[in-house]
């Protein structure tokens, strides 16, 4: 076995110390003249080495124990009451590890508030942009209303109807922020019950034709169903992720393109819906922050197309309160699916 390296430090420095005093019996003996015998000073040299080797050990513990403790309390995550006198010679190796474990936690510790910080910059800078766009709108045509416009019929109209647009915006970031506020407190609850599926999405698609129609976009199935499929969950929130990822085909849909809504067994208890379209796709570097709130993949088209720009991020939040998993492929020019599970009915 190694020897534990106190115990060398020990050993090596009574060598010398026992070394020095031979030195000095042998000095004594022959130039001095003493009496003492050989069998004497060997006594004596073995009692100093024993001595020594005793003295020098419990230094170096005492030593590197008041470092290992220091060390201890400056770093509040490491219990100075763990840390065992007896462990300080034998486990010199663990404790450092130890350390520097601890040190790894705190720059992993550090390097996801600092992401926290980025992501929070981004978002008050992403709201704030979000609320103050159509604000200056409505402000400006309000004021071209006050300095004589109003007196118009015609421009009248027309600024109160983009006025009103411009309210109609900010109302719906408002109710999509408050909508993930309730999402994310603990006092959100499900109203979970049994619900056919394939007429909650033949609902949505009947309330977006027209706006499909409007970029020549057809909604449909994949198949034509025989059976009813029915399924358990909160109905009016599945409706809404339904809702987001549809009006987000649509408005990224290609024109004359196609958006179809599939459900498949995806296992013996749940169900997978997918919603596909062949539309623009999305680029790979995108897919990490797609469901971040407000965050676009086209800033200037997506505020042209409208919305809040925190619809994916709902539609996350709501399928993962059901305990379920949100999907993603996409292929740049060529399309994007997005799909998630719900449990089948019992």
């Amino acid at each position: 076995m190694k020897l534990k390296k106190t115990y060398k430090y020990a050993l090596v420095s009574s060598f010398y110390l026992t070394l020095l005093s031979v030195m000095v019996g042998v000095f004594n003996y022959l130039f001095l003249y003493d009496t003492l015998g050989i069998f004497v000073i060997f006594v004596f040299v073995i009692l100093i080495f024993i001595l020594s080797f005793f003295v020098i050990q419990y230094r170096a513990e005492h030593f590197i124990y008041r470092k290992i403790k220091t060390i201890y309390k400056k770093f509040s995550d490491l219990d100075v009451k763990e840390l065992d006198r007896k462990s300080i010679t034998t486990d010199i190796e663990s404790i450092s590890q130890s350390v520097e474990k601890f040190v790894e936690g705190k720059q992993l510790e550090i390097q996801n508030l600092t992401d926290i910080d980025s992501f929070r910059r981004d978002f008050l800078g992403n709201l704030a942009h979000e609320l103050k766009t159509p604000l200056f709108t409505v402000q400006g045509y309000i004021l071209t209303l006050i300095e004589g416009g109003v007196n118009d019929k015609e421009i009248r109209t027309k600024y109160l109807d983009r006025a009103n647009k411009g309210v109609e915006r900010l109302v719906a970031v408002i109710k999509d922020l408050d909508t993930i506020a309730k999402l994310e407190t603990d006092g959100f609850s499900l109203n979970i019950e049994i619900f056919n599926l394939l007429e909650l999405i033949q609902n949505v698609i009947d309330l977006f034709e027209m706006k499909a129609k409007k970029r020549n976009i057809t909604l449909l199935f994949d198949r034509v169903y025989e059976f009813p499929v029915f399924v358990q969950g909160d109905i009016e929130k599945i409706e809404q992720v339904l809702i987001n990822l549809i009006v987000n085909s649509i408005k990224y849909g290609k024109p004359n393109g196609t958006t179809i809504i599939s459900v498949d067994t995806y296992s013996n208890k749940k169900f997978m819906i997918k919603v596909t379209d062949n539309g623009e796709g999305i680029k790979k570097e995108h897919f990490p922050r797609l469901f971040e709130r407000f965050y676009r993949v086209d800033q200037s088209r997506s505020r042209e197309q409208g919305g809040s720009g925190l619809g994916l991020s709902i539609v996350k939040h709501i399928v993962e309160a059901h305990n379920e998993t949100i999907l993603m492929k996409s292929n740049y020019g060529k399309g994007s699916e997005f799909s998630f599970t719900l449990d089948k009915a019992e």
